[in-house]
Formats: structure tokens, sequence, C-alpha cells
């Protein structure tokens, strides 16, 4: 298991007068002590490595802009599936359904529909909010598990937002945590590499990979795409306080859809011996195969313990928080994390009843749909959480506006 957590510290004393200017590389950002007025520090951990400071392990960096989130937006496929359109197909129903997930209906891909223009539609929402133009994004970070190309889709919808300034696009890959790892990705983009606008999208059409016969994993999923503009600010307009990232690769078992095993042509060779080469052509991939008691069990130990490290680090509680955002996975696992961290349902925000576990679009298809109602307003602060297949978890504390 490895993780990885970062925080924005308070504000430090001017160095102004004290450091000579100059100018350094980091990683790919650069940095003048020129323009510094806040101290940004990144670590990461691994197990075992305890006897290794944080001053060994990783210098302090120092920028001079920070980030915030200032437009929304989301798309949905127009087919809606219902619990009781699901009883017609396999043993269950709406009671089952509801009682055990929270979810009432979803949203299903069609033949007019994809990845993309869904993307697309999300994105193009995100800017007109914000007030960006296409051509004034400098990176596309697209966060999806489903892409239409092998190679992945981000450059896709580049294409189709029209920009002309070929801003860099590429894909994360992360299932559910996927939004949470963009934002994280973004922040990172814009302090050490002097991004100014970036499109973070959230999507997935996971049930192009759903056992529509398999009642355990059928009534969970559904299809989404949403999308957030993250944009340079000031320091002092900062508007991600911290994160916590992480993953555990021994229990990707529980949750994944892994390459489908075919059978072996093999082509015999003349002194008798069989070679596998060429190597066989992986058609597709597996339905979608969940352990739920064990996700469960994960989910309700690993995400508070998540969240409750970034609001460490942050300098908060709980209770300072406004509202409290998770991936919308099952409204069990809301619940449980919400009373760990003694959030009320009331700044709980949640609409998994209408759409199912969208994966990446989930985190922030809930978050345009509660700044466009009003109930998240300019200068909340929001916990937020994502976790899924891999297995990888985060959380973020950020601010709206």
């Amino acid at each position: 298991m490895a993780n990885a957590s970062g925080f924005f510290s308070p504000s430090v004393p001017s160095l102004r007068g004290k450091i000579k200017p100059s100018i350094g590389v980091i990683g790919s950002g650069i940095w003048s002590t020129q323009r510094i007025s806040k101290r940004v520090v990144c670590s990461g951990t691994i197990e075992g490595s305890e006897k290794i400071s944080s001053s060994q392990s990783q210098l302090p960096r120092l920028v001079s802009q920070g980030c915030k989130l200032v437009g929304c937006g989301s798309a949905l496929p127009s087919l809606q599936i219902s619990n009781d359109d699901l009883a017609k197909i396999v043993d269950t129903s709406d009671e089952w359904i509801s009682v055990r997930t929270g979810i009432r209906n979803r949203r299903v891909i069609t033949g007019k529909d994809s990845l993309i223009t869904l993307s697309a539609e999300a994105a193009s929402k995100a800017l007109q909010m914000a007030g960006v133009d296409p051509d004034d994004l400098d990176l596309v970070l697209m966060c999806t598990s489903t892409p239409e190309d092998l190679f992945g889709s981000a450059p896709q919808v580049q294409k189709a937002l029209g920009c002309k300034t070929n801003p860099l696009a590429y894909d994360i890959t992360a299932a559910c945590s996927g939004f949470v790892l963009g934002l994280v990705s973004a922040a990172c983009h814009i302090r050490g590499g002097g991004f100014k606008n970036v499109l973070v999208i959230g999507a997935d059409t996971l049930s192009r990979y759903v056992d529509w016969t398999d009642r355990g994993t059928c009534i969970l999923f559904g299809d989404a795409a949403g999308a957030v503009v993250v944009q340079a600010c000031d320091i002092e307009d900062d508007g991600l306080f911290s994160f916590d990232v992480n993953s555990d690769g021994e229990g990707g078992r529980h949750l994944n859809a892994s390459i489908k095993d075919n059978e072996v042509d093999h082509a015999v060779g003349s002194n008798g011996s069989v070679l596998d080469f060429p190597p066989k052509r992986h058609a597709n991939f597996s339905c979608i195969h969940m352990n739920g008691k064990e996700v469960f069990r994960f989910a309700v130990r690993c995400v508070p313990q998540s969240i409750e490290s970034a609001l460490g680090k942050a300098g908060l509680t709980g209770s300072s928080i406004d509202w409290l955002l998770l991936h919308q996975a099952n409204q069990r696992i809301i619940d449980a994390v919400a009373t760990r961290l003694e959030v009320p349902p009331e700044r709980i925000i949640s609409n998994l009843a209408n759409y199912g576990n969208t994966s990446a679009a989930s985190i922030p298809l809930a978050l345009d749909e509660a700044v466009r109602s009003g109930k998240v307003k300019s200068g909340h602060t929001i916990a937020t959480a994502g976790f899924g297949a891999g297995l990888t978890w985060g959380s973020a504390i950020i601010r709206w506006g």
C-alpha cells in the first residue's frame, strides 16, 4: 500500500529583502523568489519509511500562486432506467434496491450518446459559467476508466470543444477516485507549471461493462459526465486547502474489470516447440466484478481516515466545513462516513437516488447540481472524497468560487 498527501500552509512572513531574486526550476515548473508569498508543502510517504523525516524525503517547495474552482457543468444520457425497469430483467425490486443502496434511477448511454459528447457538453457548461473561452485553456484532464479509444479520449474532447490553441489533453484512469486525482493534478500543474486555466472532466459509461443479469452490480451503475474549471489565482484566494491520496493494489481483487482470458492460438515450429508469438490480441474487458461486502468495509474504514487527514492538514474539523461531498456509490457508505466525521444530514450533498454510481462523474455531477440550485455558494468549504477500483481513494478540502 502506498499513499501521498499534501497541504497548503498559512502565509509565512514576507521573504522579500531576505533572499536575493533568483529563478529556479521545480519539476516542470519555474518559480521566482521575487513573487513568493506563501509556502506549499507536498509530501509522499511509503510504508516502512517511518525513519525518514519529511525534511529528508522531500524539501518544502515555494510557489507564488494558488488555484480555485470557478465553473462547473454536467451532462446526462437521455435514457432513464428505474428500479422497476430492472425488475423486469433481473430478480430484484424497487424496495430491495433502494433499501440497500439508496438508488432509484440511473441514466444509461444509448446509440445517440457517447462519452465524448457528454464530456464536451459538461465541459462547455463549466467554461460558460467560468467565463473562460476554450482557446484560453492550458490543459484538459479527462478522468475516466471507460475511454472510447485505447489511447485515451481527452484529445477528442479537446477537439469537440473547438480549442484552436492545441492545449495539452490527457486521460487519468483511477475509476471512482479519478475526479479527486484530477483536482490534485490540476493544482500541481497550476502551482508548479504556471498553467492558468485547467479543465477537469470526470466522465464514465460503465453501463457498457455491466453484467445486466447480475443483480449485485447492475443495480448500481449509471453514466454521466461532470466538469470543473480550475483557475490560477493569487495565493491569498487559494481554494484547494489540502489533499490526501492513496492506493492499495492488494485490494484490487475486490473490484475490477480485467482483460478477458482468451484461448491462445499456439504456433508450432518445425522443431515441435510451442511458441507464444505473435501474442493473441485482446478482444475486450470482462464485466465489472465486485465483492460488495469487502468494498463496503474498505470504504467506511479508509474514506473517513483520508478526510480526517486532509482536514488536519488544512487546520479544520468536520464541524467547520459547509458540505460533505462523497463519491456517490451507496447511501449507506455516505451515511457511515458522515457519522464518523460528525457531519449532520443537512450538510451532506447527495444525488445518488437519481443517478446511481457514475464513477468519476459522480462528484462533479453532484457539485454542479448543488451550485446551480443555490445550495453551494461562493466561499463555501467542501470536504470531498472519491474511492473505488484499484483500490484507490483520496480526499480534498476545497472552497467553491
